[in-house]
């Protein structure tokens, strides 16, 4: 990444040069405060960026003609392995980060609690060099790292994550505008740090809803008003790239392949978009290879910058891993591979008539495979065979 601060200052300056250049207190202001605007927008920035913070880390570096600077942040209740540690600059050894996991974590000086909240300390405003502890963490921990200065200020956002800005080298001593920066910086670095944790808690929720919504066989794409998918799920994706009933179009629409089914489809998302309380509707998009939606409003529909979605389709059908959903049935209910591809057509809503159709059997074979079928799973019949099925442990395979 390019040196941010050498880009911002006349000849290649960071803040840290023009600070000790003798230049005029005004314009010292100037740029103090055109480093803290970059600063604070890159801040704000840093949640949406993978890692979070990247640029701000690289920018607060070049300023600051640091060597590192980083963030590291933890919820109250985790152990050393839930912190998490970000940085520009060289990283530690392997062997330090094990050392401080095994031996320093839970009294770390630093993040121990002591530092009070918005205020900027001086490494030896931290660690007292009487204190035998003390002076081994220097010794084992920092100076292995090359930090022999540093400036660090902790804020604690509402929900209770701690976080830790530091700014660290290994020779110049840092100045007094260098810790004003830094402080500046806080509440702008607790604000973000609160909008890090609430996009990572929306997306956990995301995450793990659309897992079970996944495990369940089905997927789920967003539409516009004019039928565009906005966003499509991972799972329903799978079923789009496994079946050619169901396309997106060189437009972005959803289409369908067979004509009455389309025609269905269209209607519906017509009467939503011109309602939008319209009633969710139901539609066979396909029997072979099977493929059934349904279409419903949003209950409250998000904002978005570009397009805005109106409706959801839930897909489910058929996909490259539901293709070895009978050998699924067969070891969960002891039944014979013939057996268990006969009870999974039943199950996605076959006629027994139709189910020895599409496996090349008689109708009579068919019967005669089904009553075996309902005394190893002890049904009674076709409704009970379904229930057991979409109630069992396969809906989470």
């Amino acid at each position: 990444m390019p040196a941010f601060g050498a880009a911002a200052m006349p000849d290649g300056e960071t803040i840290a040069n023009r600070l000790d250049s003798g230049v005029p207190i005004w314009e010292v202001h100037r740029v103090m405060n055109d480093v803290a605007d970059r600063l604070i927008a890159a801040l704000h920035d840093g949640p949406f960026e993978t890692p979070p913070w990247t640029t701000f880390l690289e920018l607060l570096r070049a300023e600051l003609d640091a060597d590192y600077s980083g963030i590291i942040f933890k919820p109250p209740d985790r152990g050393p392995g839930g912190v998490v540690e970000l940085f520009a600059g060289d990283d530690a050894p392997v062997e330090v980060h094990q050392f401080y996991r095994e031996s320093f974590y839970r009294s770390d000086p630093v993040m121990g609690g002591t530092l009070r909240e918005g205020q900027v300390y001086d490494l030896n405003d931290v660690f007292d060099e009487t204190n035998d502890y003390h002076r081994k963490y220097r010794q084992q921990i920092l100076e292995p790292r090359g930090v022999r200065h540093m400036k660090v200020v902790r804020v604690t956002e509402p929900s209770g994550v701690t976080g830790w800005m530091f700014i660290a080298r290994r020779d110049k001593p840092f100045h007094q505008r260098d810790a004003e920066l830094l402080a500046r910086l806080s509440a702008h670095f607790r604000r973000s740090l609160r909008n890090h944790i609430a996009l990572e808690g929306e997306l956990l929720h995301a995450r793990a809803a659309d897992s079970i919504i996944a495990r369940l066989n089905i997927g789920w794409l967003t539409l516009d008003a004019t039928g565009t998918v906005v966003q499509t799920s991972a799972h329903a994706s799978a079923i789009l790239d496994h079946s050619a009933a169901l396309k997106i179009g060189k437009d972005g629409r959803l289409v369908a392949m067979r004509s009455s089914a389309n025609g269905v489809l269209q209607s519906a998302i017509a009467a939503i978009s011109a309602e939008g309380s319209a009633r969710p509707q139901a539609i066979c998009v396909s029997d072979d290879p099977w493929l059934n939606m349904m279409l419903t409003p949003f209950a409250g529909v998000p904002a978005s910058p570009d397009r805005t979605s109106v409706m959801i389709a839930f897909l489910q059908g058929e996909t490259r891993f539901g293709a070895r959903r009978h050998e699924q049935i067969a070891e969960l209910f002891g039944l014979l591979p013939s057996e268990a591809r006969l009870a999974l057509l039943i199950s996605q809503g076959a006629s027994l008539a139709e189910a020895a159709d599409k496996l090349a059997i008689t109708l009579e074979t068919a019967r005669s495979y089904s009553k075996r079928i309902y005394a190893k799973m002890g049904v009674r019949g076709q409704a009970d065979l379904v229930r057991s099925i979409l109630t069992s442990v396969l809906t989470l395979a």
